[in-house]
């Protein structure tokens, strides 16, 4: 039986708990996780993306099985149009894709985009919205879900991860705020946390996956 989403995971061991794009537990079936060895995120969370060797993700893209196939880092929505002409089924690089028609409802003022990191996310990874780069937030050096990506860590603090980004969200959110786009794939588990004195509209690679191939997402995630 074809599972409903293959994932295209980086190289990394860091906790994938529920709500995170890798985390089996996050869908109503069991995903399919296709481990492109050797891409790490120093690799792929570049300012170049275009200097990505982008070859193993084709071949496990060649590989996979699901009806839906999404990528674990946001940082790969440069290569999302020549990734999806290689398959007819539906493919998701990055949650990035939704400015396509986010752009259309909110001017860049009215769009905070929430990434991993600030200095490497640039215009490049917006494709035909770079306007949107004055939207884009990143998580300062010394938040603990920073750290653990970075360090690969093997275990996770998920109430201090929720605190920080929480605080982080509400300082930078101002009257012209609309919506929220997480960036980075490793975010959407903590979006109960960044609802919590907003009930703000979010779109994360969660509800772009669900937008795409409905009853994927467990609904709680959403």
């Amino acid at each position: 039986m074809r599972p409903s989403i293959s994932i295209l995971q980086l190289d990394t061991q860091f906790p994938r708990v529920p709500g995170d794009v890798a985390c089996p537990a996050t869908y109503l079936d069991v995903p399919e996780i296709l481990t492109v060895r050797s891409a790490t995120v120093r690799k792929i969370v570049n300012n170049q993306p275009a200097q990505i060797d982008i070859r193993p993700f084709e071949e496990a893209l060649d590989q996979a099985k699901g009806d839906i196939i999404a990528t674990s880092c946001g940082f790969l929505s440069y290569w999302q149009y020549p990734m999806a002409a290689r398959t007819t089924r539906p493919f998701v690089s990055s949650a990035l894709i939704a400015l396509d028609h986010l752009s259309q409802r909110f001017d860049p003022d009215e769009l905070m985009i929430l990434t991993f990191d600030q200095a490497q996310l640039t215009a490049d990874h917006l494709g035909a919205h770079p306007t949107f780069a004055r939207s884009i937030i990143g998580l300062p050096h010394r938040h603990h879900l920073r750290g653990v990506i970075e360090t690969d860590a093997l275990k996770i603090d998920q109430h201090r991860a929720a605190q920080e980004l929480a605080e982080l969200v509400e300082a930078h959110w101002t009257p012209r705020h609309k919506h929220l786009l997480l960036e980075c794939t490793n975010l959407p588990p903590y979006k109960a946390a960044l609802r919590q004195h907003h009930d703000r509209e979010i779109t994360d690679i969660l509800t772009v996956i669900e937008a795409q191939r409905p009853n994927t997402v467990r609904p709680e995630y959403l």
